[in-house]
């Protein structure tokens, strides 16, 4: 599966399995991205492989252990480190230019969507994150 950002200079590759595919209504998400949710995964890091372009990175630590990166020159937000979990990342469905096979099964943080947006699916809701 690849990925890539708005402008190009940013690719990556996954090799493995996507999982805890959801839609995050967080108003730092909604921020990031400019929309009324982030779809995302998680994925192993050795499972993840920069193409080209990592150099074009910036990170940028939201809270606390939470860095998100994007692209320097277009902005595209490309995937979340975590200083609590080494082993996965985080990773927005947006720049994905092969279908991930996988769809979100749940919306999380509902209690802070966007007051203009009107969740229509019969996904499950949570008003936060869900406990594991």
């Amino acid at each position: 599966m690849r990925g890539s950002c708005l402008c190009g200079r940013v690719q990556y590759q996954i090799e493995g399995r996507l999982t805890g595919v959801l839609n995050c209504h967080c108003s730092m998400c909604r921020k990031a991205h400019g929309a009324a949710f982030r779809s995302r995964c998680s994925v192993r890091v050795e499972d993840f492989t920069w193409v080209q372009g990592e150099e074009h990175l910036t990170f940028y630590e939201s809270s606390p252990g939470n860095h998100r990166g994007f692209c320097s020159v277009c902005g595209s937000p490309m995937l979340s480190k975590f200083d609590f979990d080494r082993a996965h990342y985080g990773v927005p469905l947006g720049p994905m230019d092969d279908d991930p096979e996988v769809r979100p099964r749940c919306h999380v943080h509902v209690a802070s969507k966007a007051p203009w947006f009107t969740i229509t699916d019969d996904l499950p809701q949570f008003a936060e994150f869900p406990a594991k």
